[in-house]
């Protein structure tokens, strides 16, 4: 298996995404906690284009870039698979993961962030639209791939935890059981699972950075 460290950051969703995944296979790693106002060394070494967490390395080699990296343990370590093994399922999978980080995680942003009409017409034209098509997605299925956390899952895992506590932040709720049961159900089976629910950053923590997000926003006015 060799050395296995990551730099990131505890409360990124992109650090804790590669940890959840080093954690489906059962990997044991060495977390490095970074500072971005000031940066180590080996992070800018490792990572001289972006600069930016997560990273992982393994035998002193580096990996960059969060998905790339699911990608890069899944092919690299024993244990559960993470992308199916079947070709168009595979296919597919990428397709949705890239939907969520991109177009989606986009939209939700814009969404909890923007203010007056145009937060209300990200909500309603964008955000919804969206979240609508990740819900039907989940009809009848324990998590996007089956029964167990997958590569998908992992790519979305901003909103089993960190979409909540933003949204208490600003005070925008985007997701409801009554708007959409079948994310609502999986962001439940996912926070339950013992991979994600061991290895989750403080809550607390969390409410009060995103709080002070918001008031450095209306500050800036």
């Amino acid at each position: 298996m060799g050395e296995v460290s990551l730099l990131g950051v505890s409360g990124s969703s992109y650090s804790r995404r590669v940890e959840w995944a080093l954690n489906v296979k059962g990997v044991k790693y060495e977390f490095i906690e970074e500072d971005l106002q000031n940066k180590s060394p080996l992070l800018l070494q490792s990572n001289p284009v972006h600069q930016k967490i997560p990273v992982l390395i393994h035998n002193g080699k580096p990996i960059s870039e969060s998905m790339l990296i699911l990608e890069y343990i899944d092919e690299t370590f024993e244990g559960p698979s993470i992308l199916p093994q079947d070709p168009y399922e595979r296919a597919t999978a990428r397709f949705w993961a890239r939907f969520l980080d991109g177009k989606c995680l986009e939209a939700v942003g814009k969404a909890l962030w923007s203010k007056g009409k145009e937060q209300e017409k990200s909500i309603q034209q964008e955000a919804y639209e969206l979240l609508k098509i990740v819900d039907n997605e989940l009809k009848d299925k324990k998590f996007f791939g089956g029964d167990k956390i997958g590569f998908v899952d992992l790519a979305a895992n901003y909103i089993p935890f960190w979409l909540e506590i933003v949204e208490e932040a600003t005070g925008v709720v985007l997701v409801t059981s009554q708007k959409f049961p079948h994310l609502c159900a999986w962001r439940d089976e996912y926070l339950s699972c013992s991979e994600v629910k061991e290895n989750l950053p403080d809550r607390d923590m969390m409410l009060v950075f995103f709080k002070a997000k918001v008031q450095a926003a209306a500050a800036a006015k």
